[in-house]
């Protein structure tokens, strides 16, 4: 059985070194961590992450609070789980889904939570002592890490109007208290601003059949080429149904974005041009920034917003699938 003196002979560095890159990745370089970790694959050694949990008093557990109702056939958080998982396995710890409840019971070493509301920040908060880091943006200084929502949604905007729509509404999920709302919000207004058109907002619950509903009122009732901005694909799933149904063009009569871009913007017919999150990569992100936080003994790391990538389709652009 291969030891650590064997990992650091074959890396040809020292076994202080090997110990850092076991026990804190962060403090070590990219490169030297590659060199380790080649060794460490090639030699089939398996740190002893028990007896290290027990010396620095560590579960090797994190757990993943989620505060918000979820579709259990959606796909975004089992993207998001994946990335998580995929970071923690790395250095051996373990990931539990827990409910507001439950999130106290049981040792963990630290907290992913999704969903916190402004106003329920105190609430998640209070008896916690273990680090803490949200996914999504906040307004209460709380780590976090997020997609860029404000330049999606001015991607988005900016997208149909370069194609020639001047009449572009936005269709926005009924949480306006959430900053990732907020942040759509803001960035389909600000390019309307910049070219001096009519802003058009509806809000309603994240779902495709009430968005269809909104817009075959909408869509039935205008004359003129339209654009619909939606803050999310299952959004814009229910719009081009309803477009659909009514027999517009879509690149001509109407134009439709979605944002998300995991699986519903790809089983719509056509396809949806969407703003792509890169939710895995989020998700390991979300671990790498927690693991970091509770090796600093809980230090502020601040927050990380992913650039998100416009995918032009055919809900957009004629002749796109």
């Amino acid at each position: 059985m291969a030891t650590l003196a064997d990992v650091a002979k074959k890396a040809n560095v020292s076994k202080m070194t090997v110990s850092r890159v076991i026990n804190h990745p962060d403090q070590v370089s990219d490169e030297l961590k590659q060199l380790v970790y080649t060794a460490m694959e090639e030699l089939e050694y398996v740190p002893n992450y028990a007896a290290r949990a027990l010396v620095q008093n560590r579960t090797q557990v994190v757990k993943f609070l989620i505060l918000e109702e979820i579709d259990t056939v959606e796909p975004y958080y089992m993207n998001l789980l994946t990335g998580i998982s995929r970071e923690l396995d790395k250095y051996s710890y373990s990931l539990q889904l827990v409910t507001q409840k439950s999130k106290n019971i049981g040792p963990y070493d630290g907290l992913i939570v999704t969903g916190m509301r402004d106003r329920e920040v105190e609430k998640v908060m209070v008896g916690l002592e273990k680090p803490v880091i949200a996914y999504g943006e906040n307004r209460r200084d709380v780590d976090a890490i997020d997609v860029d929502n404000r330049f999606g949604a001015e991607l988005a905007t900016k997208h149909v109007y370069d194609i020639g729509f001047r009449h572009i509404i936005f269709f926005g999920i009924n949480l306006l208290e959430e900053e990732f709302m907020r942040s759509r919000l803001t960035g389909y207004s600000e390019v309307m601003k910049a070219h001096d058109l009519i802003e058009e907002s509806y809000f309603m619950k994240n779902s495709s059949r009430i968005a269809e509903k909104k817009a075959l009122d909408i869509l039935s009732r205008v004359r003129e080429p339209i654009a619909v901005i939606c803050a999310s694909d299952r959004m814009a799933l229910g719009v081009v149904r309803a477009a659909t149904s009514l027999h517009k063009r879509f690149g001509e009569d109407i134009a439709v974005t979605g944002f998300d871009g995991v699986f519903l913007d790809r089983i719509s017919s056509p396809k949806i041009t969407t703003v792509r999150s890169p939710v895995i990569e989020m998700g390991e992100a979300c671990a790498q920034v927690l693991l970091k936080k509770i090796n600093e003994g809980g230090a502020k790391q601040g927050s990380v917003l992913f650039s998100p990538e416009l995918i032009i389709r055919g809900s957009t652009v004629i002749g796109r699938e």
